[in-house]
């Protein structure tokens, strides 16, 4: 999801649990989107501002936590290789978009009517 602007807070932030230590979130996801553009882990932890080693981490973590590879090197080619998603990564992307969609969809009208709330100056009591 694009960073959101002051108007439209709060908004809905997705995080699952996949394990008691691992989670996968917006950040992550984002990442995998940025691979899967970029074709690079590094050029996508730039995208993203972060370093190679910090890309890497998440990367390999993510491949952790849910037990079977997101991401693979690719080596060779003109540029000395590379990172792709694998079909898991890709399905994980797309499963966790549609959750977010499915999630945002759900609270929409509690999340405008807090927004509404928050929005309002508050009442002097007396």
């Amino acid at each position: 999801m694009p960073k959101s602007s002051a108007k439209s807070l709060p908004s809905l932030s997705v995080r699952i649990d996949l394990d008691p230590k691992g989670r996968i979130g917006p950040g992550k996801i984002q990442l995998l989107e940025n691979i899967h553009e970029c074709g690079s882990i590094s050029a996508a932890g730039r995208a993203m501002e972060m370093s190679y080693k910090r890309a890497w981490d998440l990367v390999d973590e993510i491949n952790r936590i849910c037990r079977q590879a997101a991401v693979e090197p690719q080596t060779g080619g003109k540029n000395g290789g590379g990172a792709v998603l694998t079909p898991f990564g890709i399905s994980l992307v797309r499963r966790y978009r549609k959750i977010e969609r499915d999630a945002a969809t759900a609270v929409r009208k509690e999340l405008q009517a807090l927004r509404s709330e928050i929005g309002r100056p508050k009442k002097r009591a007396g």
